[in-house]
């Protein structure tokens, strides 16, 4: 069956908070719980994708005939309402299943609480390597892991564009891990220790030390792992710094992100990235979903997090459809196992992503970290008209970064 339902491209907005009560009536409902950041234009939009598509399946006669009762929450990239929302959707909500978060930040301490309650987790963004390291048994991670990341970056960077590279690394977990592992690739592969290197604070809006210390330095590229809005100033920043375009920008995974290069601009050409997908695919898939995402959202270049959160969805409408589900108080457990070990059983999902995502049952990253397949992504034009370029496509051993 094809991944896109029949009324892919024509659904409209859904509520933004609950989705499938007005069809619970006459069923049994599953619910799922969804923790978010949803502080910018295009959080909202993610949660909403999810929220929409939750509708869509209701729509088409649920789960095995079962209603989906979703409610959604936003986290705010906070630790401590990532936490919170957790708590309230697992314990008075009693959800079957918990999505979340986007932050890494707030997945890593989610892991503990999904894992202590006995609830599957399922990931829609966020990349920490640490997240599946944990080895609980009741999380997944949908996108590509941080390790996988690194590894392709810096095997494309030694080899293209030099050895002598700058790091600009926000505090935020997802920006750390992306940052110390970019400089353990560099120098596992090429030998190679940092030019330079500054920790800045997620907030940080006056980067123009740090840049004109980076010019100082002579170096072949800059690596600025930050979320959206703070690395598109970086980026403007770098430039009225003086620092030339033939010095490489290089992105952590959230320069996929719109708000970089609609808020950078000029800044955002050439700037590269691993992510797990590009707009700029050719795919009859990769086309379809450009356009609904257009109609629906607004957006005309969707990013990676957009096609994670609808591979999410996909992946957890297949488990629940193959999960032996009671759907009574007295089961509860028994289905968030169930649904856990449906979950681990997706073998080969073939969605938006460019590679297969797979798990399997042990609690290691092995078999939770699903996706392999990074994709290396230019930009070619920056504003809100921006445009990409597929560089490569790799797909990482199993172990790499382990």
């Amino acid at each position: 069956m094809s991944i896109f339902n029949k009324n892919f491209i024509a659904a409209g907005m859904a509520g933004v908070f609950v989705a499938g009560m007005a069809a619970s009536a006459m069923s049994a409902d599953i619910r799922v719980g969804i923790t978010m950041r949803m502080i910018s234009e295009n959080g909202q939009r993610y949660g909403q994708m999810v929220m929409d598509e939750i509708d869509m399946i209701n729509e088409s006669g649920g789960i095995n005939g079962n209603m989906l009762k979703a409610t959604l929450m936003n986290d705010e990239c906070k630790s401590d309402k990532g936490v919170a929302n957790a708590i309230k959707l697992i314990n008075q909500q009693k959800v079957h299943i918990l999505i979340g978060s986007t932050c890494s930040s707030v997945s890593l301490p989610i892991v503990d609480i999904t894992e202590k309650a006995g609830v599957p987790q399922i990931i829609p963004h966020s990349t920490n390597d640490k997240i599946t390291k944990k080895g609980s048994a009741w999380v997944f991670r949908v996108p590509v892991s941080g390790r996988y990341y690194a590894g392709v970056n810096a095997k494309y960077v030694g080899e293209n564009i030099g050895k002598k590279i700058a790091y600009l690394c926000a505090a935020d977990a997802a920006s750390q891990n992306d940052c110390d592992a970019m400089q353990s690739q560099m120098k596992s592969q090429h030998g190679a220790d940092p030019a330079y290197v500054a920790q800045v604070q997620e907030k940080e809006v006056d980067f123009r030390t740090h840049m004109q210390k980076i010019k100082s330095a002579g170096v072949d590229g800059i690596m600025i792992a930050a979320l959206a809005e703070t690395m598109a100033r970086a980026l403007t920043q770098s430039y009225e710094a003086g620092i030339p375009a033939s010095v490489r920008r290089i992105g952590s995974s959230s320069a996929s992100n719109s708000p970089v290069p609609s808020i950078a601009g000029d800044a955002a050409k050439g700037v590269f990235f691993a992510a797990a997908y590009a707009a700029a695919d050719s795919r009859p898939i990769a086309r379809l979903f450009n356009e609904m995402v257009k109609k629906r959202y607004g957006v005309n270049s969707p990013d990676h997090d957009f096609s994670q959160a609808y591979d999410l969805v996909r992946i957890t409408e297949i488990a629940l459809k193959n999960a032996d589900l009671k759907l009574d108080d007295e089961n509860l457990a028994a289905d968030r196992t169930a649904i856990r070990d449906a979950i681990a059983n997706v073998k080969d999902y073939n969605g938006l992503a460019s590679g297969p995502i797979s798990f399997c049952a042990a609690a290691t990253p092995q078999c939770r970290d699903g996706n392999r397949t990074a994709v290396l992504i230019a930009y070619t034009k920056g504003g809100k008209d921006y445009k990409t370029e597929v560089l490569a496509r790799v797909t990482m051993p199993i172990d790499f970064g382990l």
